[in-house]
């Protein structure tokens, strides 16, 4: 259980690696423009937010990441309280995206289902 909670985590902290990309690197770029669905000038004047916002995603990815290693290397409490912090705030921007736009449901859905699918088997495991 424990390995495939962390495959599932770990595949969230990839996707928030890749929207910090798109966020923070390349968010005024013809493709992700057309990813969220902004014009040139709504993407000049966002770009500010976005640069900050790829960075939280980051963070949290990087939490994930680091907790990840230090289980691989015996470390399991400190390690899964990393992985379930960041997972946990994964899942959390998730929903607070999906109440907040519902429009964007696909989005919020593909934020925080690997996430939560992860904390889910991890919790299970460690209950178990």
């Amino acid at each position: 259980m424990l390995v495939i909670g962390l495959v599932l985590t770990a595949v969230a902290a990839a996707m928030h690696v890749y929207i910090f990309t798109m966020e923070s690197l390349t968010w005024t770029s013809p493709r992700t423009r057309a990813t969220f669905g902004l014009s040139e000038q709504q993407a000049q004047a966002t770009r500010e937010m976005a640069l900050n916002q790829g960075f939280y995603n980051l963070f949290l990815a990087v939490l994930v990441a680091v907790g990840t290693v230090l289980v691989a290397a015996g470390q399991h409490g400190v390690g899964l309280a990393l992985v379930l912090a960041g997972a946990g705030s994964m899942v959390a921007a998730g929903l607070v995206l999906l109440v907040s736009s519902p429009d964007k449901a696909r989005a919020a859905l593909v934020q925080l289902v690997p996430p939560a699918l992860g904390v889910l088997v991890l919790v299970v495991g460690l209950l178990a």
